[in-house]
Order: C-alpha cells, then sequence, then structure tokens
C-alpha cells in the first residue's frame, strides 16, 4: 500500500466516528421537540387556575393550563389537560408517573421526593381563614387556631411551616371537595375553613355565599405555586425542564398571567350557555 494510501485509510478511520454522531445529531434535530405530547392535571378546586370543564368534565381549564399551553405551543408540543378526580388522587398518580405534570403545586419535603419543580413559581398566592360572618375570632398568628376546628381539601398543603405546625398542633378535616368545608362551617361543624383567598372568592360567589363568609385579615401563609414534573415521567428531561421554564419567566415578567387570571375568572364566575 502506498504512502498516500495508508494516510488517507487513516484519516478516514479517525473522522468515522466523528461522521457517526453528526449523522445521530442531525437525524434527532434540533428543532424537534422533547416531548410530543405532556399530560397534565392538577386540583380540580382550584378556579380561576383549575376547574373541571363545564362541557368536557374528563378535562381540567382554567389559567394556569392556558399560560401553559401558551407557553408549549411555541416549542410545538400538544397538552392532554385530563380531570384525574381529587387533588389528593392527582398526587399518588403524579408519585407513580401515570402523568408527566401537575399544573399548580406549592413546595413541600414529600412532593419533591417524587417530582421536579419549574423556577421560577408561576404565581404567589396568600391562603386566608375563611369562616362564616356571625363567627369572626381574632387571629393575628397560627396559635390563634388551637383549639380551634378547621377545614380543608384532603392532601392540602399550605407550606412546609404550616403544614408541619397544624400536624402537631391543629385540628383540620379533610374533605373531597372544598363546597364541602364551606357548608360545614355554616353548620357550625368546623369553626374556619383554609382555603386560598383568590380561590376562596371566585368559589364562595359561584355558590352564592359570597356574603355568607369573610377572610380574616391575616394570611397564615403566602406560597409560590408551581408547575412540577413527576420524576418518572419520560417527558422530565433537564432540557425540557430548561426549555420551559426560560419561556416561563419572560410570561410571568411580562405580566401575561395577570391578564389570563382575569380572563378566566370571568368565565368561571358567568359561564356562557351553550
Amino acid at each position: 500500500m502506498s504512502v498516500f494510501r495508508k494516510k488517507l485509510f487513516t484519516a478516514a478511520r479517525l473522522l468515522f466516528p466523528v461522521l457517526i454522531v453528526a449523522m445521530v445529531f442531525s437525524r434527532s434535530g434540533a428543532a424537534e421537540p422533547l416531548c410530543k405530547t405532556l399530560t397534565v392535571s392538577g386540583n380540580p378546586e382550584y378556579p380561576p387556575l383549575l376547574w373541571e370543564h363545564p362541557l368536557y368534565p374528563e378535562q381540567l381549564t382554567g389559567a394556569a393550563p392556558a399560560l401553559l399551553r401558551e407557553i408549549l405551543e411555541t416549542m410545538g408540543v400538544e397538552l392532554e389537560v385530563q380531570n384525574l378526580g381529587s387533588w389528593a388522587r392527582v398526587q399518588r398518580l403524579a408519585r407513580v408517573g401515570e402523568l408527566d405534570m401537575i399544573a399548580g403545586a406549592f413546595i413541600t419535603s414529600e412532593r419533591i421526593r417524587y417530582m421536579d419543580y419549574l423556577l421560577p413559581p408561576f404565581t404567589r398566592l396568600p391562603t386566608a381563614v375563611w369562616v362564616p360572618k356571625d363567627q369572626v375570632f381574632e387571629y393575628r398568628h397560627w396559635p390563634d387556631l388551637v383549639g380551634k376546628q378547621g377545614g380543608t381539601l384532603i392532601n392540602n398543603s399550605f407550606g412546609q411551616g404550616f403544614d408541619r405546625y397544624a400536624a402537631k398542633h391543629l385540628e383540620i378535616v379533610g374533605v373531597r371537595t372544598i363546597e364541602q368545608s364551606f357548608e360545614m362551617a355554616l353548620a357550625g361543624r368546623v369553626d374556619y375553613v383554609l382555603y386560598e383567598r383568590l380561590q376562596g372568592q371566585v368559589k364562595l360567589q359561584r355558590m352564592g355565599l359570597a356574603e355568607e363568609f369573610v377572610p380574616l385579615d391575616v394570611p397564615i401563609s403566602n406560597e409560590g405555586l408551581f408547575f412540577t414534573f413527576s420524576k418518572n415521567s419520560p417527558c422530565n428531561t433537564f432540557e425540557f425542564r430548561e426549555r420551559i421554564a426560560d419561556l416561563l419567566y419572560k410570561l410571568t415578567l411580562s405580566g401575561r398571567l395577570d391578564e389570563i387570571v382575569s380572563e378566566h375568572t370571568a368565565r368561571y364566575m358567568f359561564p356562557q350557555p351553550q
């Protein structure tokens, strides 16, 4: 073999692995979405951020999936927002990876074991102590709730600090729907209801009970609400999370969520006849 042919053979042998890698990357394509369909669920008792679709009860609607949809559309990813039942069940399904994402969760030490949180939080929500107007009591800090009976949703969290305090010192009944909690308070079966201020306002108006309840002045917490990936989701990759987080940051900074929340508050409060 001539010296020239030997050199050519050696160069080809060295370049072959490089060509293979280049072919792999060119076939994957930078523009290809990292996940073509994202299955999402969340708390169905959370208007105007999430609630059961009035026409398609197997789906959820609201401001949270609307914000997420605007992000995913720019990435060529479809969004399926499924109504999987109670908030407790949604969390169980996220744990085992039967859905990709939860559209709205506070941080707790338990949840971070099976979910990855997208930064930043897409909103912050103060949680109020709701009481019937004729049963108002003085509330300044958590110890003022000791000795009283509270109500809220099963498996609801209001921030790690309050959750720990409540587990040790408070009596709080968990029920499947927040309507049950408010009805229990009216019947005198609980003294107060723990629920986010925004969600409580729209829920009570829809129930026709807006004049029956008031939120006490001091919130028990003011927590960030996050989009979270199940750790067992095949869509949960670092690259995909980073792309969503970048677009999420730009949208939240622009104030877009406030517009979406206003729009979906009106949709929940004044549903259009079909």
